[in-house]
């Protein structure tokens, strides 16, 4: 057992793009990976496994997966070759009682919710990566819970990460703001970073918001931020960067237990590159 709780964040992924990307964004992850103790593993809620069930991966090998398309050929050649952990399993199914999980031993993988954010965070790809599935058919409430419930992992020496994007509307971008937001998503972001700086359990809160509705059109990228509230309880998340893409994105990222440094403290400074393509497909 390690002699403190493992941090955990959670990471506005963005475009698939940044996986290949030197960005202030991409440097953000970097310096996270940097700075938190080895894990044993790392468990990711991830956006991109928006299921039908409470899952967990159970294979020894999982297999990188390339869930977009209209990307360049580059970014398909990507690999992140980590090993699983299938005993990890046990310990999420244990930590969720009463709620069921399921394993999952050969339809997911890693997906680039996951590998696009690790790439930078954990270069080497040695550390062991399992990922636990959002069920579709949970309320937010339940999501918040659920990740209340995962906090004896980060006692075991597991890195929980949410990957998702707290505000992500892929019906209102604009490519002439490749790195600006638009009012709504401004004023959305700032309500969230507000609860999860001072109260987390004040999050679910959220959904009464008026720019909820455009900010969260669907809740798939939403929900990996609750877990990671969930988590935190009434401990207060700290930024690790900030920002938006095409208006209707926000880069938002945040960490738990993590002292902060010169390496760690919040990036503000616009650094993007303008002309990164947005997600085509239901990323």
């Amino acid at each position: 057992m390690p002699d403190q709780l493992m941090p955990a964040a959670f990471i506005g992924h963005g475009t698939p793009m940044n996986a290949l990307a030197d960005n202030r964004y991409t440097r953000a992850w970097r310096s996270f990976g940097a700075a938190v103790p080895r894990p044993r593993a790392i468990l990711v809620i991830s956006a991109h496994w928006y299921t039908n069930a409470t899952a967990v991966t159970g294979m020894p090998k999982p297999r990188t997966i390339h869930d977009f398309y209209g990307f360049p050929d580059e970014l398909f050649d990507v690999e992140y070759p980590a090993p699983g952990l299938p005993e990890l399993y046990e310990e999420v199914a244990d930590a969720a009682k009463p709620d069921w999980v399921g394993c999952d031993t050969d339809s997911w993988g890693i997906d680039h919710g996951t590998w696009s954010v690790l790439r930078h965070a954990f270069p080497g790809a040695d550390i062991p990566v399992v990922q636990l599935s959002l069920n579709a058919f949970k309320g937010p409430d339940r999501h918040l819970e659920l990740g209340r419930r995962l906090r004896p992992l980060r006692e075991s020496g597991v890195l929980i990460i949410g990957s998702g994007n707290i505000v992500h509307n892929l019906r209102l971008p604009d490519m002439n703001r490749p790195d600006a937001g638009f009012d709504w998503a401004l004023r959305f972001d700032e309500a969230a970073k507000e609860k999860l700086t001072t109260d987390p359990t004040e999050i679910a809160a959220l959904d009464g918001h008026p720019d909820f509705a455009k900010s969260v059109p669907t809740p798939d990228h939403y929900l990996p931020m609750l877990y990671i509230a969930g988590l935190a309880g009434d401990a207060a998340l700290a930024p690790l960067v900030d920002g938006h893409a095409y208006g209707s994105i926000s880069m938002a990222a945040y960490t738990l237990g993590l002292e902060q440094t010169a390496d760690t403290a919040p990036a503000k400074a616009a650094d993007l590159p303008a002309g990164v393509p947005i997600e085509q497909s239901n990323i």
